[in-house]
């Protein structure tokens, strides 16, 4: 005689859903010189919660989440989290995600994407350096107030007169953008703890040379400070200032992560229109499946 046993709880490992998982180098065409995104290719079922602590366990700059669009111009919807929050957009999340998408739905071969986040929908377009997106309208802009910028020179342990100007840049990303004398200046930089500032800096490279500018990128952490490899949403704030200040044209190419031992470069061009578009390489580094 067979006893029929009762079944016994759930476990959490029983409970997961395997995903389909990548995660791409963003602003490179050479491997681990770049971003990386970690991009989970079906989001649905998952809680915020769910998202950030997974989020957090990758402990990259951003994670993020495709799901169904629900704008009907839209091609899929993403969720953009940082370790400790989400975001309604970033730049180089949204290169990788499409360069995930493009690859797991077998669209290679498409010119224009169309992805939805919390910003809205922002256009993805192929280009000869890989993928480029149309930058936001920015959110906050205009000049810095003085002791603001005083406080920024301190963040970054130098002078206040070592700062040429400085503008706000917040598309998203809430940064405030500082412009020094040159790249050199840049490259030089050991700032301090920045509290709760995203601060982005830029310094001209000479005329002629292969970049036109370097870029630096600092944020808060639970930690501290940190600093970002390369970052999409900055560059694209950036180079609405710069242009319209006649301080680069483009095309141009702009450099950052060089003090992180990473080569990241960002491809900036505008259209008639005014559009600017920020792209660059994006490589699947990691290719798999994830529990959760």
């Amino acid at each position: 005689m067979t006893t029929r046993h009762e079944a016994g709880p759930v476990s959490v490992k029983d409970a997961l859903i395997t995903r389909e998982f990548q995660q791409v180098d963003v602003f490179t065409h050479e491997p681990y010189r770049g971003n990386p995104v970690a991009v989970v290719l079906d989001g649905e079922g998952l809680s915020a919660e769910e998202m950030q602590r997974f989020a957090r366990w990758t402990n990259l700059s951003e994670t993020t989440f495709v799901l169904p669009p629900t704008m009907p111009d839209a091609d899929y919807r993403v969720r953009i989290f940082t370790p400790s929050t989400e975001l309604p957009f970033a730049g180089h999340p949204t290169l990788g995600t499409c360069h995930a998408w493009l690859s797991a739905t077998g669209g290679r071969q498409r010119d224009v994407v169309v992805q939805e986040c919390g910003a809205g929908l922002v256009t993805v377009r192929r280009t000869g350096d890989g993928l480029a997106f149309a930058a936001p309208p920015l959110v906050r802009s205009g000049p810095v107030d003085e002791a603001l910028v005083s406080k920024i020179a301190a963040v970054l342990r130098i002078d206040r007169d070592e700062i040429v100007d400085a503008q706000w840049a917040h598309n998203g990303p809430r940064w405030v953008a500082v412009l020094l004398a040159d790249a050199d200046a840049v490259l030089a930089l050991r700032p301090g703890h920045v509290e709760t500032l995203f601060i982005g800096v830029a310094g001209l490279y000479p005329p002629g040379s292969p970049e036109a500018v370097e870029v630096r990128a600092f944020f808060p952490t639970d930690n501290g400070t940190a600093e970002d490899p390369v970052t999409g949403s900055l560059n694209a704030s950036l180079a609405e200032w710069l242009l319209r200040t006649g301080r680069v044209t483009t095309p141009y190419v702009a450099g950052q992560g060089t003090v992180l031992g990473r080569r990241g470069r960002v491809h900036v061009s505008a259209d008639s229109d005014g559009t600017i578009w920020v792209g660059g390489g994006t490589i699947t580094c990691v290719s798999g499946r994830v529990e959760l």
